[in-house]
C-alpha cells in the first residue's frame, strides 16, 4: 500500500462576516510574508560575501511579530505559519540556483492562506466545512469525498471578480497495481486536434480554450477605452477577471485530460 494525495476544489459562500475573515487572514499572512523577507533580504545583503555565516543565521518567525502587532493573534496561527514555510521553500530554492531572490507579496496578486488540520479543527459537514477561526462556512460540495479520505490542509482563496474558494487536500492510501503491457499506440503532435496516434485517429478535443481567449481579447479592448476608476470600468474589469477564470479552468480541463 502506498500514500498518495488527492486535491477537492469547491466554491465557498461565506458570510458577510465569515468573508471579511478571511480577506483579514489575507492582509495577515502577506505582511508576515512581507515582514519575514524584508529581514532576510537586509542580512542576506550585508553577509552575501561570507556564505556560511549567512547559513548560521536563524529565520524570523510570525511569533516575533505578535507582541508589536496584537492582530495577528485575531487569525489561525497556522495561517502564518504556512507563510513562513512558503518563504522557506522560495529561499532554499534560490539558494540552490533553481529560482530568483523572493519577490514581495502585493494585494493584487493572487490571495490566499492555507490552515492546517490539527485536533479535529478541519471537518466537512453537511454542506459546511468548519474551519479555523470561521466556524461553519458553506460550502457548494459538487463531489463527494471517500470517507477513508484523510483531510490534511486547506487553502482558501479569492479570484479577482470576489469569488471564494476552498482546496482541500487529502492523503489515501492505494495499492499499485503492476498492470501487463498489452498494446503500444504513438502519438504525434498536431497543431489543429493536439495529437494524432499511429493509427491515424485524432484527439478531437473541443476548442473552449481558444474561443475563450478570443473573447478575452475582445473584454480586454473594451477596458481599455474605459475611464480607469469609473463605474463603467470597474463593471468591465470584473466581467474580464470572470472570462480569465473560465480559461484557467478550461486550460487546467485540457491538461488533465
Amino acid at each position: 500500500m502506498a500514500k498518495q494525495n488527492k486535491a477537492y476544489k469547491f466554491r465557498l459562500c461565506p458570510t458577510d462576516e465569515q468573508a471579511s475573515a478571511i480577506r483579514k487572514t489575507f492582509g495577515c499572512v502577506r505582511f508576515v510574508y512581507n515582514k519575514m523577507l524584508a529581514e532576510r533580504k537586509e542580512t542576506y545583503e550585508s553577509l552575501k560575501d561570507d556564505k556560511e555565516e549567512l547559513k548560521k543565521g536563524k529565520p524570523p518567525t510570525p511569533a516575533k511579530y505578535k507582541k508589536e502587532f496584537e492582530w495577528l493573534k485575531e487569525v489561525d496561527s497556522l495561517a502564518l505559519a504556512n507563510a513562513q514555510l512558503n518563504l522557506d521553500k522560495a529561499y532554499k530554492a534560490f539558494f540552490k540556483g533553481n529560482a530568483k531572490f523572493p519577490k514581495f507579496k502585493r494585494k493584487r496578486h493572487k490571495q490566499s492562506y492555507t490552515a492546517n488540520v490539527v485536533n479535529g479543527n478541519i471537518q466537512l459537514l453537511d454542506g459546511h466545512i468548519k474551519l479555523p477561526k470561521l466556524k461553519m462556512v458553506k460550502i457548494k460540495q459538487h463531489q463527494e469525498i471517500p470517507s477513508e479520505y484523510k483531510i490534511k490542509s486547506c487553502t482558501l482563496s479569492m479570484t479577482s471578480s470576489g469569488k471564494y474558494y476552498i482546496s482541500i487536500l487529502t492523503e489515501y492510501e492505494k495499492e499499485i497495481e503492476i498492470k501487463k503491457i498489452e498494446k503500444v499506440v504513438g502519438l504525434d503532435f498536431a497543431m489543429d486536434g493536439l495529437f494524432v496516434d499511429s493509427e491515424g485517429e485524432k484527439a478531437n478535443y473541443p476548442k473552449f480554450y481558444r474561443q475563450m481567449l478570443a473573447k478575452s481579447a475582445k473584454e480586454q479592448r473594451n477596458l481599455s477605452l474605459k475611464k480607469k476608476g469609473s463605474s463603467n470600468w470597474n463593471k468591465q474589469r470584473i466581467r474580464v477577471a470572470k472570462i480569465q477564470e473560465k480559461n484557467c479552468q478550461s486550460k487546467e480541463k485540457l491538461s488533465s485530460s
